[in-house]
Formats: C-alpha cells, sequence, structure tokens
C-alpha cells in the first residue's frame, strides 16, 4: 500500500523523527546537511535516494545516535535522543563481518553484547539464519562466502536483535546485478510477509530502481549541501515488481530530479507524476552549473561507445552493459548533454551531429570541437578564460577562482567544481595550471577570438540555463 505523505510537523505517530537538522564539518563549518526534517513511521519503507556525496549515510549516522547534529534535533517517539539509538539495527555495504568468526558467532554478536543467555542466543541466531537462507553455513567463515552470501550473514546479524527499526546503508552496492536483484526481491517479500520483527526500514541508496522498487515513500536529497528536494509516494506494494507504465513513469520522474539539480524539484516531479504531497526547497541561485566530476578519458570513451553501438541507447542498456554504478552513468550522461555532444530524452541516450562528430575524427580535430563546445556551454571555463585574457600576462592564482566558487558551493565542492574544470581546460587547450605555484596561465597558441568567452545563456536552456550568470 502507497503511503501517503506525511507533515512534517506532525511528528506525534512517528517512531523516529529528524528536525531541522544541519550538520557542519572541520572549522570552516562546511555544511554536509541543510535543515533537513524527516518522519519515519510504523509499517513504511522509506528510500532516501540521492548522488553520492549528498549527506545521506550522514543522515542514517545521525537517526541512529552515531554522531549529533550541529543544529535541530532528532526524536524517537517524540521524545529527544542523546547517545545511541538502541530501537535501531543497521546494514552497511561494506559487510562489516569479523573474519576469525563463523557465520553464526558473527549473527550471535549483537545478541552477545546484550548479555542474552547462550542457549537463546543461539536459538534466535540459527532462526534468523534461517530466515535470511543461510542454512548450511552456520560454520563457514566469512572468506568461505560470496558477496551476497556475506550480506546475507549482515542482515541476519541486525535482524537477531529484533530492531524496532531496521536502517540499511546502501546494502546492495557492492555486489553484482544479479545478487543484488535476488537480495532485493527476498527482502521485498520478507517485509511484505512481515517475516522480519522490524516496524519500520529506513534505506539509503543512490539506485533509482532499488528505490522505487522497494519503498512506499521515497526521499530525493540535492547535494552541496545536503537536503531535501521532493517527497515522492512509492508504489501500491503489489506493482513495484511489475514492468509498468507507472513505474516507468515514477523512474523517469525521478531520472530528471536527479539530473537537473539547478531546477525546482517539486515542479518537475508534479510535471512527470500526479501531485505529490511536497514540501518546496529553499531557492538556490548560483551563477554556475554543477559540473559533473566527470574525468576527460570517461567522458570521450563514452561518446566514441554511444557512436560504436548505433549513436543511441536507453541508460537501462548502458548501465548493464558498461557495468556503471548508477550514479557514475548519470554524471557521464549529463556531462554530455552540458556539453551539446549527446541528448537525453526521457530515458535514452542519442549523440548530437556534434557528439558524432566528435567520436570520428582524430585527436587533434577531437580537441578543437572540444575546445568550442565546452567554451559554448560551460560558464564556468567561460569566465577562467575571461579572467585569463583581461591580465596582462595572462595569468591568475587559482585560489581566486575556487574563493569566486564558493560564493555558489560549499567549500569541497568548490575545489571539486574547479579541478573538474581544469581537467576540462587542459584537454581543450585553453589554459594550464601549475599546481605547484598554484596559477592558470593561457594557452596562447590555442586562443579564440574575445567574443567567443561572451558570457551567454547555455544551449537549450533548462538546468544550464538557471546555471548560467547574468549576460554580460
Amino acid at each position: 500500500m502507497t503511503t501517503a505523505a506525511a507533515d512534517p510537523a506532525a511528528t506525534s505517530t512517528a517512531l523516529l523523527a529528524a528536525h531541522h537538522v544541519r550538520k557542519f564539518f572541520g572549522d570552516d563549518r562546511t555544511p554536509v546537511l541543510d535543515d533537513v526534517s524527516v518522519e519515519l513511521r510504523g509499517g513504511e519503507f522509506l528510500a532516501l535516494l540521492g548522488p553520492s556525496g549528498s549527506g545521506k549515510s550522514t543522515l542514517l549516522r545521525i537517526l541512529a545516535g552515531l554522531m549529533p547534529p550541529s543544529e535541530g534535533e532528532v526524536t524517537v517517539d517524540g521524545a529527544r535522543l542523546d547517545g545511541v539509538n538502541e530501537r535501531v539495527a543497521i546494514v552497511f555495504q561494506s559487510f562489516a563481518l569479523f573474519p576469525w568468526l563463523t557465520v553464526l558467532q558473527n549473527v550471535e554478536l549483537g545478541l552477545l553484547a546484550q548479555g542474552v543467555p547462550e542457549e537463546q542466543r543461539r536459538t534466535r541466531a540459527l532462526k534468523a539464519i534461517d530466515l535470511i537462507g543461510l542454512d548450511g553455513f552456520e560454520e563457514a567463515f566469512p572468506k568461505e562466502l560470496s558477496g551476497g552470501m556475506k550480506q546475507r550473514v549482515g542482515f541476519a546479524r541486525a535482524l537477531v536483535v529484533q530492531p524496532e527499526i531496521l536502517f540499511m546503508d546502501e546494502p546492495f552496492s557492492a555486489l553484482d546485478v544479479l545478487t543484488s536483484d535476488t537480495l532485493r526481491n527476498e527482502l521485498r517479500e520478507l517485509w511484505a510477509d512481515k517475516a522480519i520483527p522490524t516496524k519500520a526500514v529506513l534505506m539509503v541508496t543512490h539506485n533509482i530502481e532499488e528505490a522505487v522498487s522497494l519503498a512506499d515513500r521515497i526521499l530525493v536529497f540535492g547535494a552541496n549541501p545536503g537536503r531535501i528536494r521532493v517527497e515522492l509516494p512509492g508504489l501500491p506494494a503489489g506493482d513495484r515488481r511489475l514492468q509498468s507504465a507507472a513505474r516507468t513513469r515514477l523512474v523517469d520522474t525521478i531520472y530528471r530530479i536527479m539530473t537537473s539539480p539547478e531546477e525546482d524539484a517539486v515542479a518537475l516531479a508534479q510535471a512527470g507524476l500526479a501531485p505529490p504531497t511536497v514540501r518546496p526547497p529553499r531557492a538556490t541561485r548560483r551563477r554556475y552549473q554543477t559540473i559533473p566530476d566527470v574525468s576527460i578519458d570517461d567522458l570521450t570513451g563514452f561518446v566514441q561507445y554511444l557512436s560504436g553501438i548505433g549513436g543511441r541507447s536507453s541508460l537501462t542498456d548502458l548501465g548493464r552493459d558498461l557495468q556503471l554504478r548508477q550514479d557514475d552513468l548519470l554524471g557521464v550522461v549529463e556531462a554530455t548533454d552540458l556539453l551539446g555532444l549527446a541528448d537525453v530524452q526521457e530515458r535514452e541516450v542519442a549523440l548530437t551531429d556534434t557528439g558524432r562528430r566528435f567520436a570520428e575524427v582524430d585527436l587533434d580535430e577531437e580537441k578543437e570541437i572540444f575546445r568550442q563546445v565546452v567554451v559554448e556551454h560551460i560558464t564556468l571555463i567561460r569566465f577562467i578564460v575571461s579572467e585569463l585574457e583581461a591580465q596582462p600576462a595572462h595569468a591568475i592564482e587559482a585560489e581566486r577562482i575556487v574563493d569566486e566558487l564558493e560564493h555558489s558551493f560549499a567549500k569541497a565542492e568548490a575545489r571539486r567544481q574547479f579541478e573538474t574544470a581544469v581537467d576540462w581546460g587542459r584537454y581543450a587547450e585553453l589554459f594550464t595550471y601549475d599546481d605547484k605555484a598554484g596559477e592558470l596561465r593561457l594557452d596562447e597558441e590555442h586562443r579564440l577570438p574575445p567574443e567567443a568567452y561572451a558570457m551567454r545563456k547555455p544551449r537549450g536552456g533548462g538546468r544550464r540555463a538557471k546555471g548560467a550568470p547574468a549576460e554580460g
């Protein structure tokens, strides 16, 4: 059954809630989470979905009481949480098994810490092992197990303590595609049959299909800093395994939201679905687009691969054939779209004429094309080159650009944006960068006419236009 979206203020029935939580790290108080409010209610499976680095796992640890919020509070049944949340058990991505203990001993660990008598401990551990499909492996050591079996041990160890709430932090991302599909299906069936002793489940993931196949509600996170961009209702429980128009519409809508970080997620959701109950995000305004963290090798390799298979493919086929994590696939697709080398419509990626030429020419012509598209479409690189052109020596300190970026991004993200711009600008032979001296210098051999750097609206409007500086 689909769970209706909740009023964040109505926390009286919530098992667990975060209220206006913020988290800062470092002396400069770099924000990781910004004003996050979320509820987890009895009987629901909630997914926190977003790109890597958006603060999802940090929020999970705050809700588990493993780290305190910098601002705001966490409540359990309405009472403020201080210290570790003893009602929660966590399944981690990395398995976190003790290699010198058997499967049975690893599962018993949580009960040992609780002081459960040996006979009762053994009975409960064996029951959890049976529930999760590990019969016959009780005396095996972790080194004897496949990745899927190791994660089953992680599930059994979490469930044996009979937690009120189960947390899962990217639980299937370290597994191959077939194994993760199998475990997701089994978890869905156990949850639907009420076979696991928990009142609610909270899962962190970056995988859209995973969230859609499991969750009653989906909270889509944005990054830099982490915040809830939109809340979406999940599919009815009976429809989550089916390839239906409703499932496709939900997946496509989430994809649009995640690949359009500067756009209004609420408006995108309302355009793609029946209007969900949402809380509008706070408006943000940036001078620059967010450049995806994609290397030149990955970008050029992707365009050449797409050209080699006819210039067009679906995201599903690309993810399967290239064996890329969804974050990485979305990043490289967004980069090619941003540069005008490909167009993305629904869940199909197709090379543009420019992208086809880029894939077919020799290295010198490839760089010439890249130089033209990166100047035309990337506002940060246009800014850097125009600043270099304006200096008598055609050189500037790198920190000047980083400081400029910190008006639009958190400190760590500003540095990452700068490093990606340097990678792309070097390849385009627009400028050089001396890391030791911390200096950018114009590449005199490949200078373009000054009008090429005029600040103008990037290709296609959309998310790129929202990130662009004002004209002039």
